[in-house]
């Protein structure tokens, strides 16, 4: 069965949570998807550059200081692509309530 709209690059349970985080807000910092997420630095490096290379996201690397900084936000594409998503996975469960109109006859 394939839902129009249901993407298989943010479906992963890792993924999904962590475009859900981003699309809450304007931008995040890496620190704050780590904690948020409960991943390792490389876990989360990994999943961001994905999201990167699909154009769903854009990191930004700045110097605060002495330290670096890594933040990211959702692009236009990334946040139409985790509505349709949702969407999708909306539809699918739709299905899953029983119609009224068909019953168990046995």
């Amino acid at each position: 069965m394939t839902v129009e709209g249901f993407d298989e690059l943010i479906h992963p349970s890792t993924r999904l949570s962590l475009v859900a985080t981003l699309a809450a807000v304007d931008w995040a910092e890496f620190g704050y998807l780590k904690e948020q997420l409960t991943l390792s630095d490389s876990a989360l490096s990994k999943q961001l550059s994905t999201l990167e290379q699909a154009g769903y996201l854009v990191t930004e690397r700045r110097l605060t200081g002495r330290r670096r900084t890594v933040r990211a936000r959702l692009t236009a594409t990334g946040r139409e692509a985790f509505t349709a998503h949702i969407a999708a996975l909306q539809a699918i469960v739709a299905k899953s309530v029983p119609d009224d109109s068909v019953r168990d006859e046995t």
